[in-house]
């Protein structure tokens, strides 16, 4: 199983450092969700991992080979990134979208084959996305939108799956069932699944692993049960959150601004030390 590794990682743009010393090793197998704050640097962290962005101190490496190492074709055909945001300036079909997953597995000058119908035709069966197929990807809504660049990354049939945010724009039933597909994949195929995603309460019901970024470093990194305990939740997200257990999961919920007055005042009426 493929191993994706980072070490040491400091990065940023121009004068501005968001990651300050990130390590970070992720199996096949595993889907390890990336959380945190605005700002704490959890895109960027996916663009370092995809070999986007070089890193300024660090190194990021592949089954043992830094990705520097690599061929341009080479990662397209290990790494498959889904972004946040997906555009196109032409009005492609969503066949021929899902079909771009492709294109770093066909030869300079070769043809369409059948191996990459078929894997277009099975990306799209697994996102329920074949009944519109035929349809311009400009039409779509923006969760049908997200659900084909994810298929174009599953057709892509790369062994390593980046996605920053794959369930922006989905309903609350997408949402499940498209993490959930991506959580089977994993166990099945021993993809390996990094995903950035803002909603606590799917990352703890559908990720193996939670890294939490506050301020460009690691704060914690491991099983949900064991990250998201009141006080890690309370010191990067506020003191307007209370975690509970639920179904065997922790659950993250806001609490209501009376409990919230009624707690200041308990604590302002509590003795002291």
């Amino acid at each position: 199983m493929s191993v994706l590794s980072a070490t040491g990682i400091v990065a940023g743009y121009g004068d501005r450092t968001v990651l300050q010393g990130i390590d970070l090793s992720i199996s096949g197998g595993e889907v390890v969700a990336v959380v945190g704050p605005n700002g704490a640097g959890k895109s960027t962290l996916l663009r370092v991992l995809a070999g986007l962005l070089q890193p300024r101190r660090g190194s990021v490496s592949l089954d043992g080979r830094p990705l520097s190492a690599f061929r341009r074709i080479e990662l397209a055909r290990r790494i498959a990134v889904v972004p946040q945001v997906f555009e196109t300036l032409f009005p492609f079909t969503v066949r021929e979208v899902v079909g771009l997953g492709r294109t770093a597995r066909i030869p300079l000058f070769g043809r369409v084959g059948r191996a990459d119908a078929a894997a277009v035709d099975a990306a799209l069966g697994d996102l329920e996305m074949a009944a519109l197929a035929d349809r311009r990807v400009d039409e779509l809504s923006g969760g049908e939108r997200q659900r084909a660049v994810i298929a174009m990354a599953l057709a892509q049939e790369a062994d390593v799956l980046l996605l920053d945010e794959p369930t922006a724009h989905l309903d609350p039933a997408h949402q499940l069932a498209t993490l959930d597909f991506i959580r089977s994949l994993a166990a099945r195929r021993g993809f390996l699944v990094c995903a950035v995603l803002h909603d606590l309460n799917l990352a703890s019901t559908l990720a193996t692993r939670l890294v939490v970024l506050s301020a460009g470093r690691a704060l914690r990194d491991g099983a949900p049960s064991d990250v998201l305990r009141p006080d890690l939740v309370a010191s990067v997200f506020g003191d307007r959150l209370a975690v509970i257990e639920h179904a065997g999961h922790p659950a993250v919920l806001p609490l209501p601004q009376r409990l919230r007055s009624s707690e200041r005042d308990a604590h302002a009426r509590s003795p002291r030390d």
